[in-house]
């Protein structure tokens, strides 16, 4: 099944809308941290309200850990860099894994360089990104569409 990462997401409310939209579309979630605020359950489950309880996801402490817990599934990275390519251009595999960085700096070199793909959504005009959750979106419908 495709699944979604986050990679030391800073925003808590990110990570509840990942969790509605895991819960929704029923793939797994992974948040690799450092997070860049306090985890409190407590919190999480507010922001992701009652869907917390209809989805899995995984902590990991690491970017080593979680490499390490999905081994042999392809990471795809999703980010903004102009070499990567157009997202809807891409085969989608069952058992990949989105992968969406940090809303503040992305990923760091090495963890954009081992990816095994890098997709962008392309924009309009000199806009640069959108929303980690939207954009995680777009490209997870499409990966379900070519995986169902």
């Amino acid at each position: 099944m495709i699944a979604l990462a986050l990679y030391q997401p800073d925003i808590p409310q990110n990570v509840g809308a990942a969790m509605r939209l895991c819960a929704c579309t029923g793939v797994e979630l992974h948040i690799i941290e450092p997070c860049g605020f306090p985890w409190n359950e407590r919190k999480i489950r507010q922001s992701g309200m009652d869907y917390v309880e209809k989805m899995e996801y995984s902590l990991h402490d690491s970017w080593e850990k979680f490499r390490a817990s999905v081994a042999g599934r392809r990471i795809i990275l999703l980010t903004t860099r102009p070499a990567a390519s157009p997202y809807y251009n891409f085969g989608f595999q069952k058992g990949d894994i989105l992968l969406a960085g940090r809303e503040s700096a992305g990923v760091p070199d090495s963890v954009h360089n081992a990816a095994d793909a890098r997709l962008r959504i392309p924009m309009a005009g000199d806009a640069r990104s959108l929303n980690v959750v939207n954009a995680a979106s777009m490209v997870l419908g499409e990966a379900l569409r070519q995986t169902k």
